[in-house]
């Protein structure tokens, strides 16, 4: 049952057995994922824009148990310090089981095929196979994704 509840959250993927992404969940689909063992939520949608997120998502997480981080990054303008912010809640909180979200899923496919090729050191190709699967980048995306392979050449890969 907390599979199918899982899938129904917008965009979800199931990227692997320790990582969660999607859309914006509801405050009811919230309860779901931490059914599902989750810990910690990463939020990169914004709090000021209520298309974007329920008023109450922060409360909602921690009444469930699960941590809360909010990243909030602007679709039309991510930038260096949101992605480093992004990174720090990835290390801070690795050993746990993370859902990361955003409005649809497209924020989070990016920052998390950066973190893979920048800070794992994951070929480019297969470090963005979620984000291919889920949009194409626009022109600011595309760019920004380039300039921070380009700044932040990628780990050697063991």
């Amino acid at each position: 049952m907390t599979q199918s509840a899982l899938a129904a959250i917008y965009n979800y993927r199931a990227v692997d057995e320790m990582i969660g992404t999607s859309g914006q969940p509801s405050v009811a689909q919230l309860a779901s994922i931490a059914a599902a063992g989750y810990q910690t939520v990463i939020n990169l949608a914004l709090h000021d824009d209520t298309r974007d997120s329920p008023l109450d998502e922060a409360d909602a997480v921690r009444s469930l148990g699960m941590a809360y981080v909010h990243v909030p990054v602007r679709f039309a303008a991510p930038t260096e310090a949101d992605l480093l912010a992004f990174f720090a809640a990835m290390e801070a909180h690795q050993q746990e089981k993370l859902w990361i979200h955003c409005a649809a899923n497209v924020r989070v496919s990016a920052f998390l095929g950066l973190y893979r090729a920048i800070k794992q050191g994951w070929e480019p190709e297969r470090a963005f196979e979620l984000m291919a699967g889920l949009w194409q980048p626009n022109e600011v995306w595309s760019s920004f994704i380039v300039t921070m392979l380009e700044r932040r050449p990628c780990a050697p890969t063991n």
